[in-house]
């Protein structure tokens, strides 16, 4: 039987100062251990299976005497019952650090995913569209959580604002969720059982199939698949509306900003149109790069003496009227609107780019809405801008070419 020292009170444990061990009673082998320093903390001296062990219980006065006392005390009790205390610590460590590994959040999830299939997709804009639709609409809402405690409540709360108002994003969304879930299912982040973000049997009892969706918009928009051909249509078509609707979806301006455009407000040499701030909808003045087929279209438009106007109407030199835009797509039986190309030049710069959404609220003059939108809005990015309207030129028109005028009205 171990011999105990002879007790020591709180008072008395509190005056030792000498370097070295000091025992204090009670249970044998509690020691308070006193370095050159004068650090002092607690050790349990004992034997385990025939060797000395000298076991830490943690520093003094963070840890009182009295639990020193229950702790040493727990310990001789494992002891007796054949359980070695340092063994067991560090099987209990092993097991929190496994533990821990196991803790990925969704967006780590998402990364790691996202870099282990990039070798397999066709190019490395396809892994940036993943990151920036995820990125938009997912981390703000899951990306912090574990993928473990992620929950059918959870997906649904990330999918249903935009389940009706982008149905083809929010179902590409849905879809990049159910794998991330099931990449971490095999990995073993998350429990075996139903993947939260599957559809059938699952999402189609809570959502409306996307399919039967109607995609609401407060201006319908025509689809970026039908553009080239709505745009290559407008270039065979002679008139001034024609020649304004196209600098509209150029320029991914609103219809009165472009309607109400001025020469003196274009610098063909620079290839920017400088709209002043009272035109604007934000009272902030807003520079839009203008693209090869932007400057062509201005050349080839006659400037007229009498007034400063780029698209003036025919007969009274007056700024054009957005029926006059919005009857060119009614003759054309298309239930788009002229601002609904706003509308499709948003969902392309966010589904078939890498561009930052932040970067295609610049260029729509947004007002911002976010400590991120607002660093983009102080500044101009004019060069980023630019290539972004370049590449939006080219996804809308490419290589069409006018063809014989087929419509020579007014318009």
């Amino acid at each position: 039987m171990p011999r105990i020292a002879q007790e020591l009170g709180a008072l008395a444990v509190s005056r030792l100062s000498e370097p070295g061990t000091h025992a204090v009673g009670r249970v044998a082998g509690l020691m308070l251990q006193i370095s050159t320093s004068g650090a002092r903390s607690w050790i349990l001296r004992t034997t385990i299976a025939g060797r000395r062990r000298e076991i830490g219980l943690g520093s003094y006065p963070a840890v009182s005497l009295k639990d020193a006392h229950a702790k040493a005390q727990a310990m001789r009790d494992d002891i007796a019952n054949g359980v070695d205390p340092l063994v067991a610590k560090a099987e209990a460590a092993s097991r929190l650090r496994a533990s821990r590994a196991l803790d990925v959040t969704f967006q780590e999830a998402a990364t790691r995913f996202i870099e282990a299939k990039a070798p397999e997709w066709k190019n490395a804009k396809h892994a940036s569209q993943w990151t920036n639709t995820i990125a938009e609409y997912a981390y703000p809402k899951i990306g912090d959580l574990l993928v473990r405690h992620i929950t059918r409540s959870h997906v649904t709360d990330v999918l249903e604002p935009i389940w009706t108002k982008k149905t083809e994003t929010a179902s590409r969304l849905r879809g990049r969720i159910e794998a991330i879930l099931d990449w971490a299912r095999v990995k073993g982040y998350r429990d075996e059982g139903i993947n939260p973000a599957t559809w059938r049997g699952n999402l189609d009892k809570l959502l409306p199939a996307p399919k039967k969706t109607r995609r609401v918009r407060n201006h319908p928009a025509l689809p970026l698949a039908n553009m080239p051909a709505f745009v290559a249509d407008l270039r065979r078509s002679i008139g001034i509306g024609y020649r304004c609707l196209e600098f509209v979806i150029l320029t991914a301006a609103r219809s009165g900003e472009a309607r109400g455009a001025l020469w003196t407000e274009i610098d063909l040499d620079r290839r920017i149109w400088a709209i002043p701030g009272e035109r604007m909808k934000a009272q902030k003045e807003h520079r839009v790069p203008l693209s090869d087929r932007a400057v062509e279209l201005l050349k080839s438009i006659e400037r007229d003496d009498k007034t400063d106007l780029i698209f003036r109407a025919p007969r009274s030199n007056k700024m054009l009227s957005d029926m006059t835009l919005l009857a060119i797509l009614r003759k054309r039986g298309l239930k788009a609107t002229p601002h609904g190309f706003r509308s499709t030049f948003r969902d392309w710069a966010s589904e078939h780019t890498n561009y930052p959404r932040e970067l295609a609220e610049v260029a729509l003059a947004h007002i911002p809405g976010g400590a991120s939108e607002m660093a983009y809005w102080r500044g101009d990015l004019l060069g980023k801008r630019r290539r972004m309207m370049a590449d939006w030129a080219e996804a809308i028109v490419g290589d069409t070419k006018p063809d014989e005028p087929t419509d020579r009205s007014a318009v």
